[in-house]
């Protein structure tokens, strides 16, 4: 059996710069990637099949394919022929759809996709991000060095940030003020130097433009995620309340009873009822939910 250190570094080794490796870095979801009990067991060199690796974590075989198929290019590492209904899977592909599992309730596809730089016909479009130790995934560092650009701009003096509480963004105008003493100090000076601080002024101006047009990208897309993650719970609630009610029916169906079993029976007829619901939408829900994102995702 291998120790934990051992599988830790053997995992680490494979996905250290995978993109998703940087989501999952640092967080409580990296120390279940190295201690998957399977890790203990497997042979690096073998292939396994989807019934295999679904009985490790624990999902239906339907489900595990159901997450492999929009990530193919992905987990098989950019496979020119994806495989079709005979899919081995070996270790990098089975810690990158053990990756996508961990993810999957935060992100959904969609989410996943854009991590990965999936287009709509499962294509990668960009290159893998590389993981750091600081475990910080493109998001954050394109906020860092927005962060940095706008801290610089505003030790300056040249422009004044303000919050635009209709707009619900940070309103950036030029100081004038700051600005009118600026020429009169180099009034003196030769054109040549004023119009070299005049075209400063205009690559700053646009360079302003830029980050307040990246800052709202950013805000829109964040607003996008809310509504999709508030769109899908609404869907299973939606499957969850159409299977108990489709349960109640059938149970009433089923258990017709006479007056007296009804009067000193009661409880307990509630109790397996209550039994029964539950039961329907265990055997159910994973099916229904499976078809309803396909239809929500037009997959």
């Amino acid at each position: 059996m291998l120790k934990l250190t051992d599988a830790k570094d053997m995992v680490l080794e494979i996905v250290q710069h995978d993109p998703l490796f940087v989501v999952i870095q640092n967080s409580s979801l990296e120390e279940i990637l190295y201690n998957d009990g399977y890790l203990a067991h497997i042979e690096v060199a073998n292939y396994y099949s989807t019934s295999e690796v679904a009985g490790w974590f624990e999902i239906t075989d339907a489900m595990l394919r159901y997450y492999i198929k929009p990530f193919e290019q992905y987990i098989f590492d950019n496979a020119t022929n994806s495989p079709n209904t005979n899919i081995r899977l070996n270790l990098p592909a089975i810690l990158r759809l053990r990756m996508i599992l961990l993810l999957k309730d935060e992100y959904r596809v969609k989410g996943l996709k854009l991590l990965l730089g999936i287009d709509d016909n499962g294509q990668l479009i960009k290159h893998q991000i590389t993981a750091t130790t600081m475990g910080s995934d493109d998001l954050v560092n394109k906020v860092d060095v927005l962060g940095n650009v706008l801290q610089q701009m505003i030790q300056t003096g040249l422009f004044n940030i303000f919050p635009n509480e209709e707009r619900e963004v940070l309103q950036v105008t030029i100081n004038q003020d700051f600005l009118a003493q600026k020429i009169q100090l180099v009034s003196s000076e030769s054109n040549l130097q004023v119009e070299k601080i005049q075209k400063e002024t205009a690559e700053l101006k646009h360079e302003n433009e830029n980050l307040q047009k990246q800052i709202s990208e950013l805000q829109e897309r964040s607003v996008k995620d809310i509504v999709q993650k508030i769109r899908e719970r609404h869907i299973e609630n939606e499957i969850v309340s159409t299977l108990r009610t489709e349960a109640l029916q059938q149970f009433a169906v089923e258990n017709k009873a006479g007056f007296f079993r009804k009067t000193f029976r009661s409880s307990q007829i509630e109790m397996e009822k209550e039994q029964f619901v539950l039961n329907y939408i265990s055997k159910h829900l994973e099916e229904r939910l499976e078809v309803a994102l396909n239809n929500y995702y037009g997959e």
